[in-house]
C-alpha cells in the first residue's frame, strides 16, 4: 500500500533556537536540568550552521525555526543587534538558496533577561515591547518568510511557567497565571493584526501542545476532565487568531489520579503494558482525535507543527512516522483539511529541563563533541518528505503498532 499525500501539503522539520544556539542573555541560560546538565552550551548551531543547513535541507523542502530573542534585542524597544541579524539573514539566505521554505516561530518558551526581570509576560507593558520587537523582525526577516508562527504552544508554556512551576520564572500562583494568559493571548491578537498588514501574503499560525488527557481509574476522571478543560478548550481559545490552526501531538496521559507518563511513573507505564517511548505513553491515534477535534472546533486549516518521539531505539521512530502519516492520511480522507507535517526534530538538542538526555532528533548530536550523525529514520523520512509518498508493508488500512518495551 502507497499513502499520497496532496501536492500542496508541506513536509519539514523543526527546531528552537534556545534549544540549538549557545544561551545568550535568556531566562533560561544555566537552568540545571533533572539530568543535572546545565543550560548553556546546547548543540553550537551558531557554529555550525553551514553544516547545519545541510543536513535541513537534506530532510526536508520545509524548516520550522525560531530566533534567539536575547541575542537579537539588548533593552526594551532597542534597534536589533546588527550581528546577530547578519547572521540569521546568513543562514536564512543559504537556506533559500538550498530551496527551503521557512515557517519563523516568534516566540518559543524563552525570554531575555531584562524582560523576565522586569516581571515577564505579567507585566502590561510586555505586550509593548513584544509589538515592537516583532515589528522590526517583520521588517528585517520578512522576505525570508512563508509562513510565520506566532506563540509555540502557550497552552505548554502557561501551564509550566505559571501553575506547575516547572519552566521559568517557575510561578505556581493563579493570578499571575491570569495576568500571564491575558498579556500572552492580547500580544497574539496584535501581532497577528500587525502581520496582517505587514506581511499580508504570509498565512500566521498558532502552535498548540495538544496530547490525550483522560481517566486510567475512577479516581482520575475529575482531574482528567480538569485538565483538558484548560489545557486542550480553555486556553486554545483565546489564540484563535489565526490563518492556520497548528498543533503539536506526542502522546496520551493517563490519570490515576495524578498524571502518567513514563518519565515520572515508568513503573505505571510497564505494568500497564502499555507502548511508550522514553517519555510519554505512545498513542498515535490521539492525533487523530486531536485533528478531528479542532477542525470540528475552529475550522480552519491545519498544519501539524511538532510531532515525534523521545527514543534512542530509531526503529521506534521510523515506525512512529508510519503510524502517524497513516493516521494524518486517513484524517485527510475524512475532509480535515490538514496543509502540512513538521517532524521534531532535526537534530538532537537541550530539551528545556530535561536536558540533552531525551533523542528526538533524525539525527544524534553527541553533547560533548557536538557531531552530527544521520540516524536511519533520516533517509525514510527525506524520502516521504521529497516524493510525499510513503511505502507501507502491511496490508493493514490501519496502523502498525509499536509493541510495548520490555
Amino acid at each position: 500500500m502507497t499513502l499520497e499525500f496532496p501536492e500542496h501539503f508541506r513536509f519539514g522539520t523543526s527546531t528552537s533556537a534556545v534549544q540549538i544556539e549557545t544561551a545568550a542573555g535568556h531566562d533560561w541560560e544555566n537552568f540545571v536540568a533533572e539530568d543535572r546538565s546545565v543550560f548553556a552550551r546546547t548543540t553550537d548551531h551558531e557554529l555550525r550552521w553551514e553544516e547545519d543547513v545541510e543536513i535541513i535541507a537534506s530532510l526536508a523542502p520545509n524548516y520550522r525555526m525560531s530566533f534567539m530573542w536575547s541575542k537579537l534585542q539588548p533593552a526594551p524597544l532597542a534597534s536589533l543587534n546588527p550581528e546577530a541579524v547578519s547572521h540569521y539573514k546568513k543562514v536564512l539566505i543559504r537556506l533559500q538558496e538550498r530551496g527551503v521554505d521557512i515557517m519563523l516561530v516568534l516566540h518559543h518558551f524563552a525570554n531575555p533577561m531584562w524582560f523576565a526581570a522586569a516581571g515577564g509576560w505579567a507585566n502590561r507593558q510586555s505586550v509593548v515591547w513584544w509589538l515592537d520587537y516583532v515589528k522590526k523582525i517583520i521588517l528585517e526577516f520578512d522576505e525570508f518568510v512563508c509562513l510565520w508562527n506566532t506563540f509555540n504552544e502557550p497552552n505548554l508554556y502557561i501551564s509550566l511557567s505559571t501553575v506547575a512551576g516547572i519552566f521559568p520564572p517557575q510561578k505556581s500562583n493563579p493570578v499571575y497565571a491570569w495576568q500571564v494568559l491575558t498579556n500572552l493571548s492580547s500580544a497574539h491578537k496584535q501581532v497577528y493584526e500587525m502581520l496582517k498588514t505587514l506581511s499580508p501574503n504570509k498565512p500566521v499560525a498558532t502552535s498548540h501542545n495538544a496530547s490525550i488527557l483522560e481517566a486510567d481509574n475512577l479516581m482520575g476522571k475529575l482531574p482528567a476532565k480538569i485538565a483538558d478543560w484548560w489545557y486542550m478548550e480553555f486556553i486554545p481559545g483565546w489564540f484563535n487568531s489565526c490563518d492556520i490552526f497548528g498543533l503539536s501531538y506526542y502522546s496520551r496521559i493517563g490519570y490515576d489520579p495524578f498524571p502518567v507518563t513514563f518519565l515520572k511513573t515508568p513503573e505505571k507505564i510497564t505494568r500497564q503494558g502499555k507502548r511508550h517511548d522514553d517519555m510519554w505513553e505512545y498513542y498515535p491515534e490521539g492525533l487523530g482525535l486531536c485533528l478531528e477535534r479542532y477542525w470540528k472546533r475552529f475550522g480552519k486549516p491545519i498544519i501539524i507543527t511538532e510531532n515525534g518521539m523521545s527514543t534512542r531505539d530509531d526503529k521506534k521512530r521510523i515506525q512512529s512516522i508510519t503510524d502517524y502519516m497513516q493516521i494524518i492520511n486517513q484524517c485527510i480522507g475524512k475532509g480535515v483539511d490538514i496543509r502540512g507535517y513538521y517532524h521534531w526534530s532535526t537534530w538532537d538538542n537541550f530539551e528545556w529541563t530535561l536536558g540533552p538526555s531525551q533523542c528526538f532528533g533524525l539525527y544524534s548530536c553527541d553533547p560533548t563533541t557536538m557531531e552530527r550523525v544521520k540516524r536511519p529514520s533520516a533517509d525514510v523520512y527525506s524520502a516521504l518528505a521529497y516524493s510525499k509518498k510513503l511505502e507501507i508493508l502491511s496490508t493493514s488500512a490501519h496502523y502498525k503498532v509499536l509493541e510495548p518495551a520490555q
